[in-house]
């Protein structure tokens, strides 16, 4: 066991929840062809996550980085997702140089509660309110996507927008269980503020993971 985590902690292994190709359903990159690969382990605790069974590290396999680009590579995808639980968690600096020298496009999904590692071609920034994102998050995000759960989201929103950079596009989401009501509101304030993008869980409208 003592070995298993010491290749965790250099980034050789780490645990896996799910792997799987699919579409893009989110944000920037939504509609395109992606592998993702869903890290276990999470200390956020978002009360709306609808992978919750990702949290807990220890009730997942761990596999070794070159299972892990094995996989990715017999897909024949050339977009991969790490997202999470909180990837940001582990070192992921021997993974994304492996899956580059396969000539991938590696892409992030992260709250920013954790230093970022690794070498990523698009790094998406959703912070949470339940856990502070660290200051470094939004000087590497390349997307900011914003889950609107309330209208006092909208203000927190705004909040975040104006630590990232110039070139960082802006996503407001709804939350899923909350769609039907929250998606008026969503679109009515992108028109009223338009440097703002809607972002919707098209997967889910797609029945697909």
């Amino acid at each position: 066991m003592k070995e298993v985590q010491q290749k965790i902690d250099n980034g050789l292994a780490l645990p896996v929840m799910e792997h799987f190709y699919t579409i893009q359903g989110e944000g920037r990159n939504n509609g395109e062809a992606a592998y993702f690969i869903r890290l276990a382990g999470c200390d956020v605790g978002c009360v709306w996550c609808d992978v919750k069974e990702s949290w807990d590290a220890d009730e997942h396999p761990v596999l070794s980085v070159d299972e892990i680009v094995e996989g990715a590579v017999a897909t024949n995808s050339p977009n991969i997702v790490i997202t999470g639980g909180e990837p940001a968690m582990y070192d992921l600096s021997v993974l994304t140089e492996k899956l580059k020298q396969k000539d991938l496009k590696v892409w992030m999904e992260t709250s920013g509660a954790h230093p970022i590692t690794g070498s990523w071609d698009w790094i998406c920034f959703s912070p949470k309110k339940f856990k502070k994102p660290l200051g470094e998050a939004y000087d590497k995000a390349h997307e900011l996507k914003v889950v609107i759960a309330n209208r006092n989201d909208f203000k927190w929103a705004e909040s975040h927008a104006q630590k990232v950079g110039a070139d960082c596009e802006l996503y407001l989401q709804p939350e899923w269980s909350r769609e039907e009501k929250l998606l008026p509101k969503i679109i009515d304030y992108v028109k009223e503020n338009p440097k703002w993008k809607i972002s919707l869980q098209t997967h889910k409208y797609m029945n697909i993971p």
